[in-house]
């Protein structure tokens, strides 16, 4: 882990005239990382072990949570930070909005990472973070989008499926893309074989992209999206 430095003050992104364009370049190395999820942290576990090489340019900093799930237990061990902020706790959507983004924010992350994070974000906390959430999902958008996209993909009778890195917007999956890959769906598939072959290449993707953005920093001009070279 690193130093503790001062608290961000948004110097490092900055929002960009047009349709909600942003444009984050990082300022510290390694990039401090939150990750919100939900689930049994499959994906949280390929970007902690990702972390964990000496050359990794990001560090994750904190899990939070929306619910008591396996994804806390898994940071917990590694001596990761965590927290969660349900729902359930809140009066309504707006209230847990302002707390989650007051949870996140105490962590000083460069990127969050939702990582099968089964709840939207809210308008205060894409606001806070415009530009630097980065979210996978297992289908290759705008094909299948929300909650039943390999299920979606397999009755729609689709040869190639894959996964998608994106920014997150206010919509549902409909943020810019930063990375896709294929996979094929074989005549045999059903829903939990292909989606164990779509979670083998989302594991990677995730970890490169987040990889890939730490180093170089993110361009977006609101509806394309493109990692600057190095």
């Amino acid at each position: 882990m690193t130093a503790p430095r001062e608290p961000f003050d948004g110097a490092g992104s900055r929002r960009e005239s047009g349709r909600d364009a942003t444009h984050w370049t990082p300022s510290a190395a390694p990039a401090r990382i939150v990750v919100l999820a939900s689930g049994t942290g499959s994906l949280l576990q390929a970007l902690l072990e990702r972390a964990e090489a000496a050359d990794y340019p990001a560090e994750i900093v904190a899990v939070g949570a929306d619910r008591d799930c396996k994804a806390l237990d898994h940071a917990a061990a590694r001596g990761v930070a965590t927290f969660r902020v349900s729902v359930r706790d809140f009066a309504d959507r707006a209230t847990w909005d302002d707390a989650l983004t007051e949870r996140v924010t105490a962590h000083d992350p460069d990127l969050v990472v939702t990582a099968g994070f089964m709840k939207l974000l809210g308008p205060r906390f894409l606001e806070r973070f415009a530009g630097r959430v980065i979210n996978t999902h297992p289908a290759l958008l705008p094909a299948f989008p929300g909650a039943h996209a390999v299920p979606d993909a397999l009755a729609y009778g689709v040869r190639l499926t894959g996964c998608t890195v994106h920014l997150v917007d206010a919509g549902i999956d409909t943020g810019p893309v930063l990375a896709q890959e294929a996979v094929t769906v074989l005549p045999d598939d059903d829903e939990s074989s292909l989606h164990e072959r779509i979670k083998v290449v989302e594991r990677r993707l995730l970890a490169d992209v987040v990889a890939d953005v730490a180093r170089n920093g993110v361009v977006s001009d609101g509806r394309k999206a493109r990692i600057p070279s190095d």
